[in-house]
């Protein structure tokens, strides 16, 4: 067992458990302060956080030393079983800011489709891995597209645009990883941005455009559909260096900030830890990022290969639009920030993403040296 633990990649390990720690540390003074935020509805974020945290870490292990490749023989059958989860929450979903996302079991709320990203992963790596001699084919694209759009179909009728973004964008980012030709990534950026036009007068509705509104003017609407950025901003700003001290950001702590638990952790994080602070939480992400496309390149088989990828970009894409969120750079679009971010589902899913990804660098790490 100590052979097993010893032969991890502990840079990631390290990492993961670092940025955990900063987010209970976080979300401690929000749910205990003694302010108005300290309700009944918040008082258990912190040690819910903490149950999902230490269950994630418990899954983490067992996945990184089990065979990832027993995923592989499992792909269809995980799929199915996502598309039926995903068909199960638009019946029984519990709605949650207005999107039906969650499946209530009581002490916690289900949300399937942060499982489903990493089904979404298994399934293409599978599919470009054993077509790897022909994948230059332009026929793949049209083939690996339909369970993907069928897929995003189902997501955005919770709706959840948001998720939808990260399911595509991991698909772009396998046909990439894949060796796909060049000019048919080209003709699908073109159809991306013929279909953005495209949904914007048929498919968006009002609020997500007014999103969209907001970026480009966020002083128009500052206490409606702006509020949320400008908030957001503010608190990113008044930071300053070292930070205001954990329990001490007025932003969070007097209930300035909207969502501060989930969509907006790293504002609370600016706030309260300063420039500092919020610089050491980038590079810790940019840590797990770069061991986890080097778990990538350094895999011996191509599904290992394409399956770590694939997790490298959902885990950047993330990231991306979390934090553009709140620095005011990208429309809000309800997406967790990866180990940071409340939420069981979330933080339970990639631990589970990070496990396998372990279990591709235990098996592979004579490459790694």
């Amino acid at each position: 067992m100590l052979k097993n633990i010893l032969r991890l990649d502990w840079i990631l390990l390290l990492s993961i458990l670092f940025l955990i720690g900063l987010s209970l540390a976080a979300l401690y003074p929000l749910s205990y302060s003694g302010s108005v935020l300290a309700t009944s509805n918040t008082a258990d974020h912190f040690s819910r956080q903490a149950f999902f945290a230490a269950a994630g870490i418990l899954l983490f292990f067992v996945l990184s030393f089990m065979d990832y490749r027993i995923f592989r023989s499992m792909s269809t059958i995980l799929f199915l079983g996502g598309i039926l989860l995903l068909l199960s929450v638009l019946i029984f979903g519990k709605i949650n800011r207005g999107t039906a996302g969650w499946i209530n079991f009581g002490f916690f709320n289900f949300q399937p489709v942060e499982f489903f990203k990493l089904i979404a992963a298994v399934m293409l790596a599978k599919y470009f891995s054993l077509n790897a001699k022909t994948i230059r084919a332009s026929k793949h694209i049209l083939i690996s597209a339909v369970p993907v759009f069928f897929s995003v179909a189902l997501i955005l009728m919770q709706p959840d645009l948001g998720s939808s973004l990260v399911i595509i964008g991991a698909w772009i980012g396998i046909l990439f990883l894949s060796g796909t030709r060049k000019k048919y990534l080209a003709v699908l950026l073109i159809i991306g941005l013929l279909l953005s036009v495209v949904s914007w007068n048929f498919f968006l509705r009002d609020y997500q455009k007014e999103r969209i509104r907001v970026l480009i003017h966020p002083e128009g609407d500052p206490l409606g559909a702006g509020y949320n950025v400008f908030q957001s901003t503010v608190a990113v700003g008044s930071g300053g260096l070292w930070g205001k001290g954990l329990g001490h950001g007025s932003q969070s702590q007097l209930n300035f900030l909207p969502e501060k638990h989930t969509d907006f952790i790293f504002a609370v994080i600016a706030e309260e830890m300063g420039f500092v602070g919020a610089n050491f939480v980038l590079v810790l992400l940019t840590i797990v990022l770069a061991r986890l496309f080097s778990i990538s390149r350094g895999s011996k088989d191509n599904f290992g290969k394409l399956l770590v990828g694939t997790i490298a970009v959902i885990i950047f894409i993330q990231i991306i639009v979390n934090i553009g969120m709140n620095i005011g750079i990208v429309p809000v679009a309800g997406i967790p920030l990866p180990l940071l971010s409340y939420g069981g589902s979330s933080l339970v899913s990639i631990l589970a993403m990070l496990g396998i990804a372990e279990s591709v660098y235990r098996r592979n790490q004579r490459r790694f040296t």
